[in-house]
């Protein structure tokens, strides 16, 4: 007890870092221990019996696949729109000097902070007033106007820490604009395009509200949730929950080992 209090006392910054982490990933550890659970009831959520069947057939409960594969679908169709529009608004914004400069920098933070509440309502009028019929696109074309925030912003970052002479540099030895491009900025913004990517994918398959305003009979992934908390959540979820976050997971690391690769070589 002793060495510990001592270690504590030396490292206390470590020691409440590592309670803040313990704090955020003890949800995930419930859901991973739930995707191994086999409930007592269809209303209890409490760990009553080990089993793999949730693993082994994470499809059994009604149209939940269905669900995650239109989530996947929109989330993989907003990111491509939200990325590149987003990619090319930050550098619009960081290389170029324009009138209304500042009130498009004012108005791109505007989604982000905007409640989605009042997104969700006031794209759901937009489409009624317009005659557009709820449904898949819908839902797409709302995922892309709050996603495109967050891409400019994290894209906009990485730009604003990118050394111009970099590319002065690659011009003086005789390279045109367009292989600069290709050979050094691109591959140096890369990380925060890719980053940018998949905030916006998380934040497109994670969507509720927006989505139940303008999906229709649309049903995504956090939507069939919703709507199974009623009836009782399938211990499938957690599944799903569990392999989303080993995907990303997986994401992290391989970018981290790659980045240590390039550092290395």
């Amino acid at each position: 007890m002793h060495r510990l209090g001592r270690w504590v006392a030396d490292h206390w910054i470590l020691a409440i870092g590592l309670l803040v982490l313990g704090y955020l990933f003890l949800p995930i550890a419930v859901v991973v221990g739930l995707s191994f659970n086999r409930p007592s009831s269809r209303l209890s959520y409490d760990f009553n019996e080990f089993t793999l069947d949730n693993w082994t057939s994470p499809c059994g409960p009604g149209d939940m696949c269905d669900a995650v594969v239109r989530s996947v679908q929109i989330g993989f169709v907003a990111t491509v729109a939200a990325t590149v529009l987003g990619t090319l608004m930050a550098f619009a914004m960081v290389r170029h000097r324009f009138r209304g400069r500042g009130a498009t920098n004012l108005l791109i933070f505007l989604p982000m902070a905007t409640p989605e509440v009042v997104m969700g309502s006031s794209l759901l009028a937009l489409f009624v007033a317009g005659g557009a019929p709820l449904g898949f696109w819908t839902v797409v074309i709302a995922h892309v106007m709050f996603c495109v925030s967050f891409v400019v912003v994290t894209v906009k970052a990485r730009l604003s820490g990118l050394d111009t002479r970099l590319e002065e540099a690659a011009m003086d030895l005789y390279a045109n604009e367009w292989q600069a491009f290709r050979r050094i900025t691109l591959p140096l913004v890369f990380p925060g395009i890719v980053a940018g990517a998949l905030l916006a994918f998380s934040l497109s398959f994670d969507d509720f509200i927006i989505t139940n305003f303008n999906s229709g009979t649309t049903v995504t992934f956090p939507m069939y949730v919703w709507g199974a908390s009623q009836r009782g959540i399938p211990p499938q979820v957690n599944v799903i929950g569990t392999a989303m976050f080993l995907v990303s997971l997986l994401l992290v690391l391989g970018t981290m080992v790659r980045r240590r690769r390039a550092v290395y070589a």
